[in-house]
């Protein structure tokens, strides 16, 4: 008799001590290459700084550099709740209708391939120099994820589930929550994490066009001045932002969604 090999299980994939544990480490190695190539290299701050030097640096200054990340942070998340809100009901209509799905897919992609860069001075002349123009562009850098990761996992729930729910009158309302919704939220969860790193993405582009405040403007004012330090301080605060926002967006999906970790 065969049968197909378990997979074997060591602390390194079920801890959650070693969840936690692993990416620190990995941190902490990458920090430390870059600290050994400045010293190794000689390299001077002005080209390549070392990770004290940034240390230092965000300390000179921590109000100034944590409000302009208060202010990156806030234009993310309202920009990635936007997405979320016009790209998972779009998502539902195309899955509804193939003619729809049809009509609409070749403009999303139409949208999705055209460089962001370009679109951030055209929002600046529509929009002004408020905090809009960052938020439009953050939606459509998490627009097209969102919208494709739903529609697909609506798409994945199986034939013969539907059919049983229909055979018991289940009702449309009862269909969607109780059985296309609960197979689609792992992959709406999985569109959701990688546009929350595009979204910090967004930000910094539109940052660079047009703007007084937020970390893509600090980088972009110390580039003119050559801080280089300053650049890597801003850098590292927006590396720090998306890493906490990816590791919340999994932290809620192990808390919504236990059973579809049990069960892969």
């Amino acid at each position: 008799m065969t049968g197909r090999t378990m997979p074997k299980r060591s602390w390194l994939t079920d801890s959650p001590v070693a969840a936690v544990i692993l990416p620190v480490v990995g941190l902490a190695a990458a920090i430390g290459l870059w600290w050994g190539a400045t010293v190794v290299f000689s390299i001077e701050s002005y080209l390549l700084p070392s990770p004290w030097d940034v240390v230092v640096k965000f300390f000179d200054q921590p109000g100034a550099l944590l409000q302009q990340t208060g202010t990156s942070l806030l234009e993310t998340v309202e920009g990635f709740g936007l997405a979320i809100v016009i790209g998972i009901p779009i998502a539902l209509v195309i899955v509804r209708s193939v003619v729809l799905e049809r009509l609409v897919y070749p403009l999303l992609l139409m949208v999705n391939s055209i460089p962001k860069v370009a679109i951030a001075p055209l929002l600046v002349i529509w929009m002004g120099f408020g905090q809009w123009p960052k938020v439009v562009m953050v939606l459509l850098m998490c627009f097209f994820p969102i919208v494709i990761s739903t529609a697909q996992g609506m798409k994945s729930t199986p034939a013969e589930l539907v059919e049983l729910m229909r055979s018991l009158n289940a009702g449309r309302a009862q269909e969607f929550f109780k059985l296309r919704l609960r197979y689609a939220m792992p992959q709406i969860f999985t569109g959701f994490k990688v546009a929350i790193s595009l979204a910090v993405i967004g930000s910094v582009i539109a940052e660079f066009v047009g703007a007084t405040k937020g970390l893509g403007y600090v980088i972009q004012q110390s580039g003119a001045s050559a801080d280089t330090t300053l650049a890597f301080a801003a850098i590292a605060l927006l590396s720090i932002m998306s890493i906490v926002l990816f590791y919340g967006l999994v932290l809620l999906e192990h808390v919504l969604l236990p059973w579809a970790r049990e069960t892969r």
